[in-house]
């Protein structure tokens, strides 16, 4: 079934029900107070390309609202997995610097998309390594490229574009590789040997009634989408300002990415081989989405005399969550300047809203 049919089945039935806000950045990458978006009325079917010529740089309202057809958890060899879809999508892959579109197809059915945490504290797990295949009665049906993705609605989820072979009951067979992350704390020994969960799920037309869009007339405006509750599968927010550990040093931005700096010492700090450990925690202004997959480096000067400079280390802690981090010798004192770096900007494809930002980001500092 293609996506027109996929379409005139029910894809674009009812109207929509978990419609969603546009987001103002509560100083943290977080919401603040959140007009309702408008819908405008249409087809139901997801726009096939963005209107560059129009859209501010930066994060913008995408172009529609929309909601999924949520398919079931699974939990096995300490992972849990989620699994949905969504009408196909336009998406952009990013490889270096460059931005690739990657387009939707005749044959598309949809948008499958799988969430990847830890069942004991609901933590996302960024970089996991995840890929699927789709079988039915036994045998292969289809085994596509999915990526880690970046969604207003759905936030971070790894996904792709898969075509069906008409309606039934398939399973996906979700892979988890691991992680190569530096895990710390509770998680420490977690999450590094590979996994395998199978998730069943239907194509028909009571669940492609669930999959609704609605066009936005806030389109292009700056602002984003709020990220659709999602029940049985966690979002991978990262923490607020407030609840960061240790002290607070900076928010500082770059190609609209929240960067919020702080300083963990003594005890708290131990847990990362360090005295003093500088953790720098990168997120999505307006909804305050994880943004993974970086390569971050910082420069400590103090008067004449460089006191640090090297690369930050992806990390994920129970406290932290998902950040960049280093130990410090002698920890940072008043007065002294940071200059932060990302010569690798997130690694993760992104749908549209979010795909003229997090790209090219120039040096930011700040003083202690």
């Amino acid at each position: 079934m293609d996506r027109r049919e996929f379409l005139r089945a029910g894809g674009a039935a009812g109207v929509l029900a978990l419609a969603g806000c546009t987001g103002t950045d509560g100083g943290d990458g977080g919401g603040g107070a959140t007009p309702t978006p408008t819908p405008a009325g249409g087809s139901g079917e997801t726009p096939t390309q963005a209107d560059d010529a129009s859209l501010p740089g930066g994060v913008y309202v995408q172009r529609y609202s929309e909601s999924m057809a949520m398919q079931g958890t699974e939990t096995a060899d300490g992972y849990a997995a989620g699994l949905m879809y969504a009408a196909p999508h336009v998406f952009w892959n990013v490889a270096g610097s460059q931005l690739e579109q990657t387009p939707k197809e005749p044959s598309d059915s949809v948008h499958l998309m799988a969430v990847v945490w830890d069942p004991e504290t609901n933590t996302v797990l960024p970089e996991a390594g995840v890929s699927v295949e789709i079988l039915q009665n036994g045998s292969l049906v289809s085994q596509e490229v999915i990526y880690p993705m970046l969604s207003q609605r759905m936030g971070f989820h790894w996904g792709g574009n898969f075509p069906l072979d008409g309606d039934g009951e398939y399973v996906a067979r979700v892979s988890i590789g691991g992680m190569n992350t530096r895990r710390t704390g509770a998680f420490e020994g977690q999450f590094g040997d590979p996994a395998t969960l199978e998730l069943p799920f239907a194509f028909n037309e009571a669940e492609r009634s669930k999959v609704t869009v609605e066009p936005l007339e806030q389109y292009g405006q700056r602002g984003a989408v709020k990220p659709m509750s999602m029940g049985m599968m966690p979002q991978a927010y990262a923490p607020k300002q407030s609840d960061l550990p240790g002290e607070f040093l900076a928010k500082t931005t770059s190609d609209d990415t929240v960067f919020l700096s702080t300083q963990l010492s003594g005890e708290a700090a131990s847990r990362f081989d360090a005295t003093n450990y500088l953790a720098v925690s990168a997120r999505t202004p307006y909804n305050r989405i994880v943004l993974p997959s970086m390569a971050v480096e910082a420069t400590v000067t103090r008067g004449s005399e460089t006191v640090f400079d090297g690369a930050l280390t992806r990390t994920l802690d129970p406290e932290l969550d998902y950040h960049y981090g280093t130990a410090i010798a002698g920890g940072l004192q008043a007065g002294d300047e940071v200059e932060l770096r990302v010569p690798t900007p997130p690694q993760v494809a992104r749908h549209e809203g979010y795909e003229r930002a997090f790209l090219q980001m120039e040096p930011m500092t700040f003083t202690v």
